[in-house]
Protein backbone atom coordinates (compact mmCIF):
# COMPACT_ATOMS: atom_id res chain seq x y z
CA UNK A 1 0.00 0.00 0.00
CA UNK A 2 1.08 3.48 -0.62
CA UNK A 3 0.76 4.70 2.76
CA UNK A 4 1.48 2.63 5.96
CA UNK A 5 -0.31 4.70 8.70
CA UNK A 6 -3.51 7.16 8.69
CA UNK A 7 -3.53 10.69 7.27
CA UNK A 8 -5.67 13.49 8.21
CA UNK A 9 -7.61 14.43 11.31
CA UNK A 10 -6.36 12.30 14.41
CA UNK A 11 -4.58 10.68 11.99
CA UNK A 12 -0.52 9.40 12.63
CA UNK A 13 0.60 11.93 10.04
CA UNK A 14 4.00 10.31 9.02
CA UNK A 15 5.75 12.53 6.76
CA UNK A 16 5.68 10.33 3.53
CA UNK A 17 2.26 9.17 4.35
CA UNK A 18 0.89 12.72 4.12
CA UNK A 19 2.89 14.03 1.16
CA UNK A 20 1.40 11.15 -0.65
CA UNK A 21 -2.02 12.03 0.01
CA UNK A 22 -1.06 15.83 -1.22
CA UNK A 23 0.61 14.38 -4.24
CA UNK A 24 -3.36 12.53 -4.72
CA UNK A 25 -5.50 15.36 -3.72
CA UNK A 26 -3.71 17.24 -6.43
CA UNK A 27 -3.71 14.41 -8.67
CA UNK A 28 -7.68 14.79 -7.94
CA UNK A 29 -7.89 17.93 -8.53
CA UNK A 30 -9.74 18.61 -11.56
CA UNK A 31 -12.73 16.92 -9.05
CA UNK A 32 -11.88 19.48 -6.15
CA UNK A 33 -12.33 22.61 -7.98
CA UNK A 34 -12.30 25.57 -7.30
CA UNK A 35 -9.39 24.31 -4.47
CA UNK A 36 -6.10 25.42 -5.28
CA UNK A 37 -2.97 22.66 -4.94
CA UNK A 38 -2.48 21.56 -1.73
CA UNK A 39 1.18 22.14 -0.62
CA UNK A 40 3.06 19.15 -1.34
CA UNK A 41 5.85 19.55 2.28
CA UNK A 42 4.37 16.39 4.13
CA UNK A 43 3.12 18.56 6.98
CA UNK A 44 -0.90 17.94 7.85
CA UNK A 45 -2.53 21.63 6.90
CA UNK A 46 -6.15 22.66 7.36
CA UNK A 47 -6.03 23.20 3.52
CA UNK A 48 -5.05 19.31 3.08
CA UNK A 49 -7.45 18.50 5.75
CA UNK A 50 -10.16 20.43 4.39
CA UNK A 51 -9.46 18.80 1.11
CA UNK A 52 -9.59 15.21 2.24
CA UNK A 53 -13.10 16.55 3.83
CA UNK A 54 -14.50 17.86 0.70
CA UNK A 55 -13.39 15.08 -1.62
CA UNK A 56 -15.62 12.60 0.64
CA UNK A 57 -18.64 14.74 0.49
CA UNK A 58 -18.13 15.96 -2.85
CA UNK A 59 -17.28 12.22 -4.43
CA UNK A 60 -18.39 9.74 -2.10
CA UNK A 61 -21.38 11.18 -0.74
CA UNK A 62 -20.10 10.74 3.12
CA UNK A 63 -22.65 12.00 4.73
CA UNK A 64 -20.41 12.34 7.98
CA UNK A 65 -16.85 12.44 6.83
CA UNK A 66 -14.15 11.64 8.84
CA UNK A 67 -11.21 13.65 7.38
CA UNK A 68 -9.28 11.17 7.49
CA UNK A 69 -7.12 8.25 4.69
CA UNK A 70 -6.75 5.05 6.10
CA UNK A 71 -4.12 2.61 4.44
CA UNK A 72 -6.82 0.10 3.09
CA UNK A 73 -9.79 2.34 3.67
CA UNK A 74 -12.41 3.53 0.72
CA UNK A 75 -10.91 7.06 0.70
CA UNK A 76 -7.74 6.26 -0.63
CA UNK A 77 -9.24 3.85 -3.20
CA UNK A 78 -11.34 6.89 -4.17
CA UNK A 79 -8.39 8.75 -4.91
CA UNK A 80 -6.53 6.64 -6.61
CA UNK A 81 -9.53 6.18 -8.78
CA UNK A 82 -9.33 9.34 -9.91
CA UNK A 83 -5.72 9.53 -10.80
CA UNK A 84 -5.71 10.56 -14.68
CA UNK A 85 -4.34 8.03 -17.26
CA UNK A 86 -1.68 9.92 -18.78
CA UNK A 87 1.30 10.05 -17.31
CA UNK A 88 3.04 12.94 -15.33
CA UNK A 89 5.36 14.83 -13.46
CA UNK A 90 2.64 14.44 -10.05
CA UNK A 91 2.63 10.24 -10.87
CA UNK A 92 6.50 10.18 -10.59
CA UNK A 93 6.76 12.46 -7.43
CA UNK A 94 4.41 10.23 -5.98
CA UNK A 95 6.46 6.50 -7.25
CA UNK A 96 9.73 8.57 -6.26
CA UNK A 97 8.11 9.66 -2.90
CA UNK A 98 11.57 10.50 -1.22
CA UNK A 99 13.15 12.51 -4.06
CA UNK A 100 13.19 16.06 -4.42
CA UNK A 101 11.12 18.17 -6.85
CA UNK A 102 13.28 19.81 -8.61
CA UNK A 103 15.19 16.01 -9.24
CA UNK A 104 11.40 14.71 -10.39
CA UNK A 105 11.50 17.80 -12.58
CA UNK A 106 14.66 16.86 -14.09
CA UNK A 107 14.24 13.70 -15.28
CA UNK A 108 10.66 13.69 -16.21
CA UNK A 109 10.74 14.81 -19.59
CA UNK A 110 13.40 12.46 -20.61
CA UNK A 111 11.12 9.63 -19.25
CA UNK A 112 8.03 11.04 -20.91
CA UNK A 113 10.12 10.30 -24.21
CA UNK A 114 12.16 7.60 -23.34
CA UNK A 115 10.34 5.37 -21.84
CA UNK A 116 7.77 5.10 -25.41
CA UNK A 117 10.59 4.87 -27.82
CA UNK A 118 12.16 2.02 -25.75
CA UNK A 119 8.55 0.06 -26.13
CA UNK A 120 8.05 0.43 -22.22
CA UNK A 121 4.40 1.52 -22.92
CA UNK A 122 2.00 0.34 -20.44
CA UNK A 123 1.11 1.06 -17.29
CA UNK A 124 2.55 -2.58 -16.13
CA UNK A 125 5.83 -1.83 -18.63
CA UNK A 126 5.97 1.57 -16.60
CA UNK A 127 5.77 0.22 -13.46
CA UNK A 128 8.54 -2.46 -13.06
CA UNK A 129 10.77 0.36 -15.04
CA UNK A 130 10.32 2.69 -12.78
CA UNK A 131 10.71 0.34 -9.65
CA UNK A 132 13.70 -0.58 -10.61
CA UNK A 133 15.08 2.61 -11.19
CA UNK A 134 13.71 4.09 -7.94
CA UNK A 135 16.06 1.08 -6.21
CA UNK A 136 19.17 1.21 -8.31
CA UNK A 137 19.55 5.15 -8.26
CA UNK A 138 18.03 5.57 -4.53
CA UNK A 139 14.88 7.67 -6.19
CA UNK A 140 16.79 9.47 -8.64
CA UNK A 141 19.82 10.42 -5.87
CA UNK A 142 22.64 8.56 -7.83
CA UNK A 143 23.16 8.80 -11.15
CA UNK A 144 27.18 7.47 -10.21
CA UNK A 145 28.53 4.77 -8.16
CA UNK A 146 29.78 5.72 -5.09
CA UNK A 147 32.78 3.35 -4.92
CA UNK A 148 35.63 4.82 -6.90
CA UNK A 149 35.56 1.59 -9.50
CA UNK A 150 38.87 0.54 -8.91
CA UNK A 151 36.96 -2.92 -8.42
CA UNK A 152 36.08 -2.89 -11.64
CA UNK A 153 39.99 -2.38 -12.88
CA UNK A 154 41.38 -5.47 -14.96
CA UNK A 155 38.22 -6.50 -15.35
CA UNK A 156 38.24 -8.45 -18.68
CA UNK A 157 34.42 -9.70 -18.93
CA UNK A 158 33.89 -5.51 -18.81
CA UNK A 159 36.37 -5.09 -21.61
CA UNK A 160 38.56 -3.43 -19.00
CA UNK A 161 41.73 -4.34 -20.78
CA UNK A 162 43.40 -0.60 -20.07
CA UNK A 163 45.13 1.11 -17.27
CA UNK A 164 42.44 3.48 -15.31
CA UNK A 165 39.70 1.64 -17.16
CA UNK A 166 37.89 0.27 -13.54
CA UNK A 167 37.34 3.95 -12.71
CA UNK A 168 37.84 5.75 -15.57
CA UNK A 169 33.78 3.35 -16.69
CA UNK A 170 32.86 2.91 -13.44
CA UNK A 171 28.75 2.37 -13.11
CA UNK A 172 26.79 5.57 -14.31
CA UNK A 173 23.11 6.18 -15.52
CA UNK A 174 19.96 5.61 -13.51
CA UNK A 175 20.11 1.68 -14.01
CA UNK A 176 24.31 1.83 -14.16
CA UNK A 177 26.12 0.90 -17.09
CA UNK A 178 29.68 -0.33 -16.07
CA UNK A 179 32.93 -1.36 -18.14
CA UNK A 180 34.83 -0.13 -20.91
CA UNK A 181 32.66 -2.68 -23.19
CA UNK A 182 29.17 -1.86 -22.03
CA UNK A 183 30.34 2.51 -22.83
CA UNK A 184 31.35 1.31 -26.18
CA UNK A 185 28.01 -1.02 -26.77
CA UNK A 186 25.66 2.10 -25.90
CA UNK A 187 28.10 4.61 -27.50
CA UNK A 188 27.46 2.44 -31.11
CA UNK A 189 23.96 2.24 -30.64
CA UNK A 190 23.86 5.55 -30.43
CA UNK A 191 26.47 6.65 -32.71
CA UNK A 192 27.81 8.32 -30.16
CA UNK A 193 31.42 8.45 -28.22
CA UNK A 194 31.38 7.36 -24.59
CA UNK A 195 35.06 6.36 -24.12
CA UNK A 196 37.28 8.97 -25.20
CA UNK A 197 38.76 11.42 -22.39
CA UNK A 198 35.89 12.41 -20.29
CA UNK A 199 32.87 11.75 -22.15
CA UNK A 200 31.80 8.87 -20.24
CA UNK A 201 30.74 11.24 -17.41
CA UNK A 202 28.05 12.68 -19.08
CA UNK A 203 26.13 9.07 -18.83
CA UNK A 204 25.89 10.61 -15.26
CA UNK A 205 25.97 14.26 -15.55
CA UNK A 206 23.05 14.65 -18.65
CA UNK A 207 19.93 13.79 -17.14
CA UNK A 208 18.70 12.40 -20.82
CA UNK A 209 21.55 10.74 -21.20
CA UNK A 210 21.02 8.98 -17.35
CA UNK A 211 17.73 8.03 -18.68
CA UNK A 212 18.41 6.78 -22.37
CA UNK A 213 21.23 4.63 -21.25
CA UNK A 214 18.54 2.81 -18.78
CA UNK A 215 16.19 2.79 -21.43
CA UNK A 216 18.80 1.56 -23.61
CA UNK A 217 19.94 -1.45 -21.14
CA UNK A 218 15.87 -2.06 -20.60
CA UNK A 219 15.25 -2.53 -24.03
CA UNK A 220 18.42 -4.94 -25.04
CA UNK A 221 17.91 -6.93 -21.93
CA UNK A 222 14.30 -7.70 -23.11
CA UNK A 223 13.13 -7.11 -20.08
CA UNK A 224 9.62 -5.64 -20.80
CA UNK A 225 8.84 -9.35 -21.47
CA UNK A 226 9.50 -10.11 -18.09
CA UNK A 227 7.45 -7.11 -16.70
CA UNK A 228 4.57 -8.27 -18.73
CA UNK A 229 5.03 -11.04 -16.80
CA UNK A 230 4.67 -9.43 -13.52
CA UNK A 231 7.82 -11.47 -12.57
CA UNK A 232 9.91 -8.94 -10.58
CA UNK A 233 12.29 -11.57 -9.07
CA UNK A 234 13.61 -12.25 -12.78
CA UNK A 235 13.59 -8.57 -13.74
CA UNK A 236 15.59 -7.98 -10.75
CA UNK A 237 18.24 -11.02 -11.73
CA UNK A 238 18.53 -9.83 -14.50
CA UNK A 239 19.96 -6.46 -13.81
CA UNK A 240 21.71 -6.85 -10.51
CA UNK A 241 22.67 -10.45 -11.58
CA UNK A 242 21.08 -11.91 -7.89
CA UNK A 243 18.32 -10.70 -5.90
CA UNK A 244 20.20 -7.38 -3.50
CA UNK A 245 17.75 -5.33 -2.32
CA UNK A 246 14.63 -7.41 -3.67
CA UNK A 247 12.19 -6.74 -0.88
CA UNK A 248 13.07 -2.83 -1.61
CA UNK A 249 12.42 -3.54 -5.16
CA UNK A 250 8.93 -5.16 -4.68
CA UNK A 251 7.65 -2.52 -2.22
CA UNK A 252 8.69 0.39 -4.95
CA UNK A 253 7.10 -1.85 -7.47
CA UNK A 254 3.43 -1.50 -5.10
CA UNK A 255 4.17 1.99 -5.13
CA UNK A 256 4.68 2.54 -8.59
CA UNK A 257 1.56 -0.19 -9.44
CA UNK A 258 -0.58 2.12 -7.39
CA UNK A 259 0.25 5.77 -8.92
CA UNK A 260 -0.40 4.40 -12.91
CA UNK A 261 -3.13 1.92 -11.48
CA UNK A 262 -1.99 -1.53 -12.31
CA UNK A 263 -3.80 -3.89 -10.97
Amino acid sequence: MCISLSVGDKGKNRRNDVLTIQILLNLNLHRLIPFSPSPQDGKINDQTTAMIQEFQIRIMNMAKPDRKVDPKGKTLAALREGIPDAFSQEKLQGIMINATEATVKRYFSPLQVKMPANEINTPMRTAHFLAQLAHESGEFRFSEEIASGAAYEGRKDLGNTQKGDGKRFKGRGLIQLTGRANYKAYGDATGKDFTTDDTAKLIATDAELAVDVSCWFWKTHKLNSLADADNVTAVTKRINGGFNGLEDRKAKLIRAKFFLKVK
